[in-house]
C-alpha cells in the first residue's frame, strides 16, 4: 500500500505562485510514474501533469503548459508541482497520483484557490 500526502495548497492572488508537494510512503518510489490531477468545482477530475519514474520525461495539459512544472526527487520520495502565473480557473482540489503497471494510488487532495 502506498500513502501519498499532498501539501502546499492555499489561497493565492491571480498571477501568484504556489508549490505543491506530494510525499510518498513507499521504498520503491522510483518505480512509479507520478501525476497531478485536479477537480474544479462542479467538474470532473482532469490530468494536469505527469512525469516518468526517472523524471526524464513529463507532459502537461494544454491549459497549464508554460506555467506549471512537475518535478520529482526520488531520494526524498517526493513529487512537486510548481505553479506560476496562477489564474482563477486554476482553482481546484489538486490530487497526487502514483501509478505502476496495474497499481494506482491517490492522495487525499489539497485545495488551491486563486482569488483576489
Amino acid at each position: 500500500q502506498v500513502q501519498l500526502v499532498e501539501s502546499g495548497g492555499g489561497l493565492v492572488q491571480p498571477g501568484g505562485s504556489l508549490r505543491l508537494s506530494c510525499a510518498a510512503s513507499v521504498v520503491s518510489f522510483s518505480l512509479y510514474g507520478m501525476s497531478w490531477y485536479r477537480r474544479a468545482p462542479g467538474k470532473e477530475r482532469t490530468l494536469v501533469a505527469t512525469i516518468t519514474n526517472t523524471g526524464a520525461s513529463s507532459n502537461y495539459a494544454d491549459d497549464v503548459k508554460g506555467r506549471f512544472t512537475i518535478s520529482r526527487d526520488n531520494a526524498k520520495r517526493t513529487v512537486y508541482l510548481q505553479m506560476n502565473s496562477l489564474k482563477p480557473e486554476d482553482t481546484a482540489v489538486y490530487y497526487c497520483n502514483a501509478h505502476y503497471h496495474t497499481l494506482d494510488y491517490w492522495g487525499q487532495g489539497t485545495q488551491v484557490t486563486v482569488s483576489s
